[in-house]
């Protein structure tokens, strides 16, 4: 295990889609000179899981490699549970920064709800640790990220060089564009938007039944403020999110209307 420099700030990285992808290693490459970076990543893709945490079987950590220079470990769990040990077994103190991503694929809108990656992140909010998640329009394991890793680098420097709220969590989305296509970051929120859903059903085999989701997104948000605008448009959507799920409007509306 790497040893802190006095003062030397300690990034922690995870991501959803394993150690294995592209986008980790794209991130770990952005900030590996900002301080100490410990990564700690699924060892198996784990898109999808939303906040899950692993309560019925063991976990496990394995030391592994990404990129020269960065401390590396493997959790066999979920990306959520990836923060929590790496806070508790391995650094033993909670990093000035979480980062996490860089996701293939977008996390706008509705998805930030399903993602591993905002979640990950989001736990790490929950913990007071400042945090971040990055996702790319690009589901491709080819997908480019050099335009995304300078915006990487210049918003982990925000949240390292500034006291922000210790809750601080950003929704970060990167079209897939080259950087001089980019005309810079949008600070917006979340558009209403989602997939219409539906079941394809097959048969396998064993002509049993098995069914494959799918299904369409459609932006029902024409507001030129939101995530879904700003990536069509070339921006780098930046959404700061809350883990507090309070709808503060309706619980005063609530206060004063039910007599029940």
């Amino acid at each position: 295990m790497a040893e802190e420099k006095k003062n030397e700030p300690v990034i922690l990285i995870t991501n959803d889609d394993s150690i294995a992808a592209p986008g980790i290693k794209a991130l770990a490459e952005a900030v590996k000179d900002l301080g100490r970076v410990v990564v700690v990543a699924p060892d198996k893709p784990q898109s999808g899981m939303g906040h899950a945490i692993t309560i019925g079987h063991p976990l496990r950590l394995q030391k592994s490699f990404l990129i020269e220079g960065v401390e590396a470990y493997t959790c066999s769990g979920t990306p959520v549970d990836c923060v929590k040990l790496a806070v508790d077994k391995i650094l033993h103190r909670k990093p000035d920064i979480c980062l996490s991503g860089i996701n293939h694929g977008a996390n706008h809108s509705i998805n930030v709800i399903y993602s591993g990656t905002m979640s990950a992140a989001m736990e790490a909010a929950i913990e007071s640790i400042p945090s971040a998640g990055f996702s790319i329009l690009d589901y491709s394991m080819e997908a480019d990220f050099s335009a995304a890793k300078v915006y990487v680098r210049k918003i982990a420097e925000a949240m390292l060089a500034k006291s922000f709220d210790k809750h601080l969590l950003l929704n970060v989305n990167f079209p897939a564009v080259p950087l001089e296509l980019l005309k810079g970051i949008k600070v917006c929120r979340q558009a209403y938007a989602k997939y219409e859903e539906k079941f394809l059903e097959r048969k396998d085999p064993h002509d049993k039944t098995y069914y494959w989701l799918t299904g369409e997104f459609i932006n029902f948000d024409e507001g030129e403020d939101t995530d879904v605008w700003a990536l069509a448009n070339n921006y780098v959507s930046v959404v700061p999110v809350q883990f507090d799920l309070t709808n503060y409007k309706l619980k005063q509306e609530l206060e004063t209307s039910w007599n029940l």
